[in-house]
Protein backbone atom coordinates (compact mmCIF):
# COMPACT_ATOMS: atom_id res chain seq x y z
CA UNK A 1 0.00 0.00 0.00
CA UNK A 2 2.16 2.99 -1.78
CA UNK A 3 -0.25 5.75 0.15
CA UNK A 4 -0.07 8.32 2.63
CA UNK A 5 -2.29 7.28 5.84
CA UNK A 6 -3.32 10.42 8.44
CA UNK A 7 -3.92 8.64 11.90
CA UNK A 8 -5.08 11.12 14.96
CA UNK A 9 -4.91 9.92 18.61
CA UNK A 10 -2.11 7.31 16.99
CA UNK A 11 -0.23 7.29 20.17
CA UNK A 12 -1.90 4.00 21.56
CA UNK A 13 -5.24 1.78 21.39
CA UNK A 14 -6.76 1.73 18.35
CA UNK A 15 -4.17 4.51 16.89
CA UNK A 16 -1.44 2.89 17.33
CA UNK A 17 -2.34 -0.93 16.32
CA UNK A 18 -3.48 1.54 13.14
CA UNK A 19 -0.42 2.74 12.67
CA UNK A 20 1.44 -0.97 13.08
CA UNK A 21 -1.22 -2.18 10.73
CA UNK A 22 -1.06 0.40 7.41
CA UNK A 23 2.86 0.60 8.62
CA UNK A 24 3.59 -3.46 7.91
CA UNK A 25 1.80 -2.81 4.29
CA UNK A 26 4.48 -0.64 3.19
CA UNK A 27 1.95 2.79 4.03
CA UNK A 28 3.42 6.19 4.46
CA UNK A 29 2.41 7.97 7.91
CA UNK A 30 1.34 11.17 9.51
CA UNK A 31 1.09 10.12 12.89
CA UNK A 32 -0.86 13.04 15.05
CA UNK A 33 -1.82 12.72 19.21
CA UNK A 34 -0.69 15.41 22.32
CA UNK A 35 2.03 13.03 23.50
CA UNK A 36 4.90 13.63 21.79
CA UNK A 37 7.05 10.86 23.81
CA UNK A 38 5.00 8.27 23.04
CA UNK A 39 4.68 9.21 19.46
CA UNK A 40 8.51 9.51 19.00
CA UNK A 41 8.74 5.92 20.50
CA UNK A 42 6.27 4.76 18.11
CA UNK A 43 8.19 6.48 15.11
CA UNK A 44 11.33 4.49 16.36
CA UNK A 45 9.67 1.24 16.52
CA UNK A 46 8.01 1.45 13.08
CA UNK A 47 10.92 2.62 11.08
CA UNK A 48 13.03 -0.05 12.86
CA UNK A 49 10.51 -2.88 12.09
CA UNK A 50 9.30 -1.70 8.82
CA UNK A 51 11.51 0.52 7.39
CA UNK A 52 8.90 2.80 7.50
CA UNK A 53 8.28 6.23 6.66
CA UNK A 54 6.54 8.29 9.40
CA UNK A 55 5.97 11.69 9.98
CA UNK A 56 5.39 13.08 13.24
CA UNK A 57 2.44 15.98 13.99
CA UNK A 58 1.87 16.48 17.79
CA UNK A 59 -1.20 18.69 18.38
CA UNK A 60 -4.56 18.84 20.36
CA UNK A 61 -6.90 17.85 17.74
CA UNK A 62 -9.55 20.27 19.81
CA UNK A 63 -7.32 22.93 18.99
CA UNK A 64 -8.34 24.22 15.70
CA UNK A 65 -5.76 26.53 15.05
CA UNK A 66 -2.83 24.04 16.05
CA UNK A 67 -4.68 21.79 13.50
CA UNK A 68 -4.59 24.21 10.79
CA UNK A 69 -0.99 25.65 11.30
CA UNK A 70 0.29 21.94 11.44
CA UNK A 71 -1.39 20.82 8.62
CA UNK A 72 -0.18 24.00 6.64
CA UNK A 73 3.17 23.40 7.87
CA UNK A 74 3.57 19.63 6.38
CA UNK A 75 6.47 19.27 3.54
CA UNK A 76 5.09 19.36 0.01
CA UNK A 77 5.43 15.55 -0.26
CA UNK A 78 3.53 14.90 2.23
CA UNK A 79 0.51 16.67 1.81
CA UNK A 80 -1.29 14.21 -0.42
CA UNK A 81 -3.14 12.05 2.05
CA UNK A 82 -4.78 9.20 0.89
CA UNK A 83 -6.52 8.30 4.05
CA UNK A 84 -7.45 10.04 7.10
CA UNK A 85 -8.24 7.84 10.19
CA UNK A 86 -10.36 10.22 12.63
CA UNK A 87 -9.44 8.05 16.02
CA UNK A 88 -8.88 10.48 18.35
CA UNK A 89 -11.82 9.98 20.76
CA UNK A 90 -12.27 9.56 24.96
CA UNK A 91 -15.04 9.60 27.50
CA UNK A 92 -14.76 10.75 31.18
CA UNK A 93 -16.76 9.73 33.93
CA UNK A 94 -19.87 7.38 34.10
CA UNK A 95 -22.50 9.90 35.94
CA UNK A 96 -25.74 10.87 34.61
CA UNK A 97 -26.55 12.97 32.65
CA UNK A 98 -28.32 15.47 35.35
CA UNK A 99 -25.01 14.97 37.68
CA UNK A 100 -21.93 15.30 35.39
CA UNK A 101 -19.41 17.49 34.86
CA UNK A 102 -20.17 20.17 32.15
CA UNK A 103 -16.66 20.64 31.85
CA UNK A 104 -15.49 17.26 31.34
CA UNK A 105 -18.85 17.17 28.46
CA UNK A 106 -16.59 20.00 26.62
CA UNK A 107 -13.89 17.63 26.40
CA UNK A 108 -15.26 14.76 24.96
CA UNK A 109 -17.76 16.82 22.52
CA UNK A 110 -15.09 18.94 21.57
CA UNK A 111 -12.76 15.97 21.16
CA UNK A 112 -15.17 13.38 19.42
CA UNK A 113 -16.95 15.67 17.48
CA UNK A 114 -15.43 18.68 16.74
CA UNK A 115 -12.08 17.76 16.14
CA UNK A 116 -13.58 15.11 13.76
CA UNK A 117 -15.35 18.05 11.74
CA UNK A 118 -12.12 20.17 12.01
CA UNK A 119 -9.94 17.43 10.52
CA UNK A 120 -12.58 16.70 8.08
CA UNK A 121 -13.00 20.14 6.52
CA UNK A 122 -9.41 20.82 6.04
CA UNK A 123 -8.16 17.58 5.20
CA UNK A 124 -11.10 16.39 2.92
CA UNK A 125 -11.26 19.22 0.31
CA UNK A 126 -7.37 18.12 -1.16
CA UNK A 127 -8.64 14.70 -1.40
CA UNK A 128 -11.58 15.90 -3.79
CA UNK A 129 -9.14 17.93 -5.88
CA UNK A 130 -6.96 15.03 -6.14
CA UNK A 131 -10.00 12.74 -7.06
CA UNK A 132 -9.12 10.35 -4.09
CA UNK A 133 -9.10 9.25 -1.08
CA UNK A 134 -10.92 7.77 1.91
CA UNK A 135 -12.18 8.74 5.56
CA UNK A 136 -12.17 6.23 8.22
CA UNK A 137 -14.21 7.55 11.29
CA UNK A 138 -13.67 5.10 14.55
CA UNK A 139 -17.12 5.46 16.03
CA UNK A 140 -18.34 3.29 18.35
CA UNK A 141 -21.65 0.45 19.53
CA UNK A 142 -22.61 3.26 22.52
CA UNK A 143 -23.56 5.34 18.76
CA UNK A 144 -26.52 2.60 18.47
CA UNK A 145 -27.97 3.06 21.71
CA UNK A 146 -27.57 5.22 25.03
CA UNK A 147 -26.56 2.84 28.05
CA UNK A 148 -26.67 3.96 31.55
CA UNK A 149 -23.99 6.57 32.73
CA UNK A 150 -23.32 6.96 29.23
CA UNK A 151 -25.52 9.75 27.56
CA UNK A 152 -23.11 12.22 26.36
CA UNK A 153 -20.22 9.95 25.14
CA UNK A 154 -23.27 7.40 23.18
CA UNK A 155 -24.54 10.74 21.68
CA UNK A 156 -20.86 12.07 20.29
CA UNK A 157 -20.65 8.57 18.72
CA UNK A 158 -24.37 8.44 17.27
CA UNK A 159 -22.85 12.17 16.01
CA UNK A 160 -19.64 9.94 13.82
CA UNK A 161 -22.25 7.85 12.51
CA UNK A 162 -24.46 10.83 11.38
CA UNK A 163 -21.36 12.74 10.13
CA UNK A 164 -19.68 9.51 8.15
CA UNK A 165 -23.50 9.19 6.65
CA UNK A 166 -23.77 12.84 5.75
CA UNK A 167 -20.11 12.87 4.27
CA UNK A 168 -20.46 9.70 2.60
CA UNK A 169 -23.75 11.62 1.09
CA UNK A 170 -22.07 14.82 0.44
CA UNK A 171 -19.23 13.47 -1.64
CA UNK A 172 -21.44 10.30 -3.33
CA UNK A 173 -20.53 12.31 -7.08
CA UNK A 174 -16.56 11.86 -5.91
CA UNK A 175 -14.51 8.87 -5.95
CA UNK A 176 -13.71 9.21 -1.84
CA UNK A 177 -15.12 6.85 0.34
CA UNK A 178 -16.02 7.07 3.76
CA UNK A 179 -16.03 4.60 6.65
CA UNK A 180 -17.64 4.09 9.99
CA UNK A 181 -16.35 1.63 12.12
CA UNK A 182 -17.77 1.00 15.57
CA UNK A 183 -16.25 -1.38 17.93
CA UNK A 184 -17.62 -3.06 20.87
CA UNK A 185 -15.52 -4.20 24.12
CA UNK A 186 -11.80 -3.00 23.00
CA UNK A 187 -9.12 -3.22 26.12
CA UNK A 188 -7.23 -0.26 25.58
CA UNK A 189 -6.44 3.57 28.06
CA UNK A 190 -9.81 4.14 27.05
CA UNK A 191 -11.38 2.83 30.24
CA UNK A 192 -9.03 3.63 32.19
CA UNK A 193 -9.48 7.58 31.13
CA UNK A 194 -13.06 6.95 31.44
CA UNK A 195 -12.91 5.96 35.62
CA UNK A 196 -10.64 9.07 35.62
CA UNK A 197 -7.49 6.71 36.53
CA UNK A 198 -8.76 4.32 38.22
CA UNK A 199 -7.26 0.72 36.62
CA UNK A 200 -9.15 -1.33 38.79
CA UNK A 201 -12.75 -0.39 37.91
CA UNK A 202 -11.13 -0.07 33.48
CA UNK A 203 -10.18 -3.62 34.61
CA UNK A 204 -13.68 -5.36 35.74
CA UNK A 205 -15.13 -3.75 32.50
CA UNK A 206 -13.91 -6.43 30.90
CA UNK A 207 -13.38 -9.62 33.71
CA UNK A 208 -14.73 -12.52 32.07
CA UNK A 209 -14.70 -11.84 28.58
CA UNK A 210 -12.17 -11.92 25.91
CA UNK A 211 -12.11 -8.26 24.65
CA UNK A 212 -10.86 -7.37 21.51
CA UNK A 213 -7.73 -5.16 21.33
CA UNK A 214 -6.55 -2.23 19.08
CA UNK A 215 -4.79 -4.33 16.99
CA UNK A 216 -8.41 -6.57 16.37
CA UNK A 217 -9.53 -2.79 15.65
CA UNK A 218 -6.91 -2.47 13.20
CA UNK A 219 -7.20 -4.99 11.31
CA UNK A 220 -10.66 -4.43 10.45
CA UNK A 221 -9.74 -0.58 8.99
CA UNK A 222 -7.09 -1.83 6.75
CA UNK A 223 -9.60 -4.69 5.46
CA UNK A 224 -12.00 -1.19 5.00
CA UNK A 225 -9.03 0.53 3.71
CA UNK A 226 -8.00 -2.23 1.33
CA UNK A 227 -11.03 -3.61 -1.05
CA UNK A 228 -11.42 -2.23 -4.80
CA UNK A 229 -11.75 1.48 -5.50
CA UNK A 230 -15.19 0.47 -6.64
CA UNK A 231 -15.88 -0.64 -3.18
CA UNK A 232 -17.43 1.24 -0.20
CA UNK A 233 -17.33 -0.30 3.03
CA UNK A 234 -19.77 2.46 4.82
CA UNK A 235 -20.19 0.54 8.00
CA UNK A 236 -18.65 -1.78 10.54
CA UNK A 237 -19.98 -3.18 13.40
CA UNK A 238 -16.99 -5.33 15.61
CA UNK A 239 -17.41 -6.50 18.96
CA UNK A 240 -15.78 -9.90 20.94
CA UNK A 241 -17.91 -13.54 20.18
CA UNK A 242 -19.35 -12.58 23.96
CA UNK A 243 -21.00 -9.60 23.23
CA UNK A 244 -24.20 -8.63 21.63
CA UNK A 245 -25.06 -5.11 22.26
CA UNK A 246 -23.35 -2.44 24.12
CA UNK A 247 -24.96 -3.76 27.07
CA UNK A 248 -25.48 -7.37 27.02
CA UNK A 249 -22.41 -9.49 27.57
CA UNK A 250 -22.02 -12.77 28.77
CA UNK A 251 -19.24 -12.94 31.16
CA UNK A 252 -17.47 -16.12 32.00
Amino acid sequence: MDKIVFITGASSGIGAGCARKFASQGASLILNARNVNKLSALKEELEKQYGAKIYLLPFDVRDRKAATSALESLPKEWQSIDILVNNAGLVIGTDKEQEGSLDEWDIVIDTNIKALLAMTRLIVPGMVERKRGHIINIGSIAGDAAYPGGSVYCATKAAVKALSDGLRIDLVDTPLRVTNIKPGLVETNFSVIRFRGDKEKADNVYKGIRPLTGDDIAETVYFAASVPEYMQIAEMLVMPTYQATGTIVSRK
